[in-house]
């Protein structure tokens, strides 16, 4: 089992849930709203005085969990509906989870997705 982690540009979050609504065995994703500060352009990814902006960047979160083997399928989709081309597109995590409790059922593992 896997969690997805997203962080988009808001003005491409139609684009995602489309993407994501498409892929009919995914199980659902929350989204929501951050704020943050990426690395510097300079040289070496530091701070450089032209990109001072005391404002934090706006973007948003998608978090899912899903089955290992649809997982690639599911970070395809949101890279391909999430590119633009310009730096801070974001970035996709995927990392291994060891198992998931639906509250309500008790169930576990897939079975609670």
């Amino acid at each position: 089992m896997k969690q997805i982690i997203a962080i988009i540009q808001p003005h491409r979050l139609d684009a995602v849930e489309h993407a994501l609504q498409n892929l009919s065995h995914l199980p659902g994703f929350t989204l929501f709203p951050v704020r943050g500060h990426a690395r510097g352009h300079g040289i070496g990814h530091f701070f450089t005085a032209d990109e001072w902006n005391p404002d934090m960047h706006e973007h948003t979160a998608l978090l899912m969990f899903c089955p290992d083997d649809i997982a690639q399928e599911v970070v395809e989709a949101i890279r391909n509906a999430s590119h633009t081309g310009n730096p801070g597109d974001g970035l996709i995590a995927v990392s291994s989870v060891e198992d998931i409790v639906r509250i309500h059922s008790g169930e576990r593992g897939d079975a609670a997705l």
